[in-house]
């Protein structure tokens, strides 16, 4: 689908008029995210106010406006339309509109949402790793060709036959929201027989499907815990937006401490805020795990971009993560 009809579709999917899509004043954001827990730390923002309340520390009301999109490719139309001002998916989209922007809107990295490893999941009894995968499978991920578990599959495929055949996987990936996969690989009865899944789905999965085991772990492929997931925006809303800018990023500073040391609070918020039918003492395990942080810094991320440019994913070349993230403290010390 051609982006002007894609993005139609999708203001008029969000209730936005064509009026909205105008630079406007200090004391508005529009943020959008995506599901699961790896945004977690927006829910803790959203649902304890802290946005609103950073704001009124500089003598700002802030009144925030909180979407939900599926897929990277629906988050970078809408940040480019002006429908949205902060965009939350994966590093792999998030590069390809720094790409994409470079020079003119300049869309960088404002912060991580924690590091997370994604398993792909499959409930193939004959495939146990992606070299196995064939034309009898069918892997449910975000976007094709744009998500993170788009690309992280893509570098697993380079890692095993080479950077020629990075995209060999790519024809066995069907784009599906989470849920949607989540209850392909649950219920069966779909093509869908493999998910690269995040959490809570992947625990979902596993724990509800007995034919469901994990074939490849993001950690791996990356060479160690990651951040899958960023938020980012356009040069002039950070510049032209100081305040509320400011206000953003110390409330997710805020909800980072609170997840760290209130983990419960952090999981009834989770529920709440998504209304979720999940099982508290899973979601619990997974906020707790070591193997997830919920850090504003982003970590072990120029593998992924340094892969995307020597395949052509981009066509820039970052000499480091400087060059995608803004010159803010939290993120100098970034990887």
């Amino acid at each position: 689908m051609k982006l002007s009809h894609r993005l139609g579709a999708l203001l008029a999917g969000l209730g936005l008029a064509t009026t909205q899509l105008v630079a406007h004043a200090e004391g508005q954001i529009r943020i959008a995210q995506q599901f699961g827990i790896s945004y977690l730390l927006l829910h803790v923002v959203q649902d304890q106010k802290l946005i609103e309340k950073h704001g009124k520390t500089q003598g700002l009301t802030i009144t925030p406006q909180w979407l939900q999109l599926s897929g990277g490719a629906a988050i970078n139309d809408a940040l480019l339309s002006g429908a949205i001002d902060i965009g939350g998916a994966g590093i792999g989209p998030m590069l390809t509109l720094w790409d994409r922007t470079k020079g003119r809107q300049n869309v960088k990295g404002v912060a991580s949402l924690g590091n997370t490893p994604y398993y792909l999941i499959s409930t193939n009894p004959n495939v146990r790793t992606v070299a196995d995968l064939s034309e009898k499978d069918r892997i449910a991920l975000p976007a094709v060709g744009v998500s993170v578990q788009s690309r992280y599959l893509q570098l697993a495929a380079a890692k095993r036959w080479g950077d020629g055949g990075f995209n060999r996987l790519d024809k066995f990936t069907v784009t599906l929201p989470h849920p949607e996969a989540l209850a392909a690989i649950v219920r069966g009865g779909t093509e869908v027989n493999a998910h690269f899944a995040t959490p809570p789905f992947q625990e979902q999965e596993l724990a509800a499907n007995p034919k469901a085991r994990v074939i490849l772990n993001s950690y791996d492929v990356l060479g160690g815990p990651s951040s899958p997931n960023a938020l980012y925006a356009t040069e002039a809303f950070r510049t032209q937006n100081p305040k509320t800018y400011r206000a953003f990023v110390q409330a997710l500073a805020d909800a980072s401490k609170l997840i760290a040391q209130q983990p419960e609070l952090a999981a009834d918020i989770y529920l709440r805020v998504n209304n979720a039918k999940l099982d508290r003492e899973l979601l619990l395990k997974v906020i707790r795990s070591p193997e997830v942080q919920f850090s504003l810094t982003p970590q072990n991320t120029f593998v992924l971009a340094d892969f995307m440019a020597r395949v052509g994913a981009i066509r820039n070349r970052p000499a480091s993560v400087q060059d995608y993230l803004f010159n803010d403290a939290h993120l100098r010390s970034g990887s």
